[in-house]
């Protein structure tokens, strides 16, 4: 995947479109490989898709990604996800829960919008008990 975003930008002529060509490419987030595992969820309710790229070592989350598409609310929910989970053990994720996820958020959620909140804790959390992490 990553290969194929480095064949979609141009290639940088000068130093300034090489700096904003490399910080492009160090904010996607995408799909890996390989990885410890690798989980999907949709959201029936809305159709939001999201599904997680996540390695593990030494019982922490060393590396995770998502690749989706849904509503503001569940991308910037998984985003601010994924960095507050990078690097944290795993029995820290697996008490996680709805009060934790809203606080990363920071903004008042309404009933309608909990699942949409909640769907990248749902991924990572159903993931490590499937793949039995």
């Amino acid at each position: 995947m990553t290969d194929m975003i480095h064949n979609q930008i141009p290639e940088a002529s000068t130093e300034e479109e090489r700096i904003y060509k490399e910080n492009v490419i160090d904010h996607y987030r995408g799909a890996f490989s390989p990885c410890t595992f690798r989980h999907r969820e949709i959201n029936a309710s809305c159709g939001d898709d999201l599904e997680m790229f996540v390695t593990v070592e030494s019982g922490k989350i060393s590396r995770i990604a998502f690749v989706g598409r849904g509503c503001a609310v569940s991308q910037a929910a998984v985003s601010m996800l994924t960095e507050h989970v990078q690097g944290k053990m795993l029995v820290e994720i697996e008490t996680m829960g709805k009060d934790a996820m809203i606080g990363l958020l920071g903004i008042p959620i309404g009933p309608s919008r909990l699942k949409c909140a909640l769907l990248g804790l749902k991924t990572l959390q159903n993931g490590m008990v499937k793949n039995k992490i």
